[in-house]
């Protein structure tokens, strides 16, 4: 009876913490302390396991990756990525929202970072689009949609999140996992950008000459080369996933201070200050989550909701659908990161049950959380897509119908056949 209550106070105040718009990092903690209190458990173990949580070597890589995002961004990296974007598919029926996906597949695969993404690029895209006729609504939602992928190509600091969270999984198979599921998200999103395309006959973009062709690429070799350095050397064993983010940050910095010479030394004031606000808010939720995650695994909570979803049917199929409907229903009122954090231990034995990969669910977890970082009322990147591109938020999320559609056809493809993260980690790693 004691533990049952327990669990009523843990699970019942968090819910409705986050239903009263609570900061989520309070809601654990207040929740936590709760139920520890009921237990007569001494508030010492609450803060042993916070201090426990954030005490992890390979946490030291997402300031690192924050810190190139902020650096890509102010640093005119962005910019190049851009117009190489604009060189491969830019002559296209709908080339600029082939242009704005691409260009999102190249910064994802160096910041790992949506928002940043939406927050960079998307003061060029956005209004790029409108000038050449593209609806405002259909190219912030091309935007929001294409900035996902930055969280499935490598690197991305909550895979490394994941990685913690999971007890150990390899951070260089997260990586490799992450590219062929990323890649065909953005395939996915470019054959709706031409069916819209078509559709509302948006035009084609200006032809790039042969000569100009080769400056701009010459000119994004630098940009894109941090992806190189960080995803090969984690691969290669060079370098850990730390150190990894450690020489892309300092390489970015190199390459936007004295190839580019778009940084300069006022401009650091402004992104070392965006990157520790955005870092205190992730490590302060990693601290309640340790603590909230410990609550849950003394009260036996992930062994009771794996009975629960056991006893709701035994098919792998029809479980995977459900935590998929879960797992997309709690993005919508929930932050990715938490989520990574509180779901994790709860739903992979869960999976491990069925005999899915540990990297895979990693994979489809990301991609699920992905999808609620674009619906309200939480999600932060559609918020920051309609900032920029000054919309609406209702009107958008109408015309994010189809995008939905798309990416949630391309989360069951990660979930149902595991060759599509498996292959590239299995073979080279």
């Amino acid at each position: 009876m004691q533990e049952s209550v327990a669990v009523f106070l843990l699970i019942g105040l968090f819910a409705v913490m986050i239903i009263c718009h609570l900061p989520v990092t309070f809601a654990m903690v207040i929740a936590t302390a709760t139920t520890m209190l009921y237990l007569n458990i001494p508030m010492m173990t609450m803060v042993q396991q916070m201090a426990k949580s954030v005490n992890s070597f390979s946490l030291l890589a997402i300031p690192f990756f924050i810190l190139m995002g902020e650096i890509m961004g102010a640093g005119g990296i962005s910019d190049r990525l851009l117009k190489f974007a604009n060189v491969l598919v830019g002559r296209f029926r709908g080339g600029l929202a082939f242009v704005n996906v691409l260009a999102s597949m190249f910064f994802g695969g160096i910041s790992g970072s949506a928002v940043a993404d939406v927050s960079s690029l998307g003061k060029i895209e956005i209004p790029m689009m409108e000038d050449a006729g593209y609806d405002k609504d259909f190219s912030i939602c091309v935007t929001v949609s294409s900035a996902c992928q930055g969280l499935l190509i490598p690197p991305s600091h909550n895979m490394v999140l994941y990685a913690m969270t999971a007890g150990g999984v390899s951070v260089g198979k997260l990586f490799l996992a992450g590219y062929a599921p990323g890649i065909l998200l953005g395939v996915a999103l470019m054959a709706l950008c031409y069916i819209f395309a078509i559709k509302r006959n948006y035009p084609k973009g200006d032809p790039v000459s042969f000569k100009e062709a080769l400056v701009i690429t010459k000119d994004a070799v630098f940009a894109i080369g941090a992806m190189f350095i960080i995803v090969g050397g984690v691969v290669a064993g060079l370098f850990t996933a730390t150190e990894a983010a450690a020489i892309g940050c300092i390489y970015c910095l190199l390459v936007a201070t004295l190839v580019y010479r778009q940084l300069s030394l006022k401009d650091m004031g402004r992104i070392l200050y965006n990157t520790v606000k955005t870092l205190a808010m992730i490590y302060s939720l990693i601290a309640a989550a340790g603590a909230f995650a410990w609550m849950m695994a003394y009260l036996r909570i992930p062994a009771k909701f794996t009975g629960i979803l056991m006893d709701v049917s035994d098919n792998k199929i029809v479980v995977l659908l459900l935590i998929n409907v879960l797992l997309l229903l709690l993005g919508c009122i929930m932050d990715m990161a938490p989520l990574i954090l509180i779901m994790t231990p709860i739903l992979l034995p869960v999976v491990q049950k069925f005999g899915m990969d540990p990297v895979q669910f990693g994979i489809m977890l990301i991609a699920n959380l992905a999808i609620g970082l674009l619906t309200p009322p939480v999600g932060s990147c559609l918020y920051a897509g309609c900032a920029v591109g000054g919309a609406k938020i209702e009107k958008v999320t109408k015309c994010m119908l189809p995008f939905y559609l798309t990416m949630v056809i391309v989360l069951l493809m990660i979930t149902f056949i595991p060759a599509l993260s498996m292959t590239l980690p299995n073979l080279m790693m």
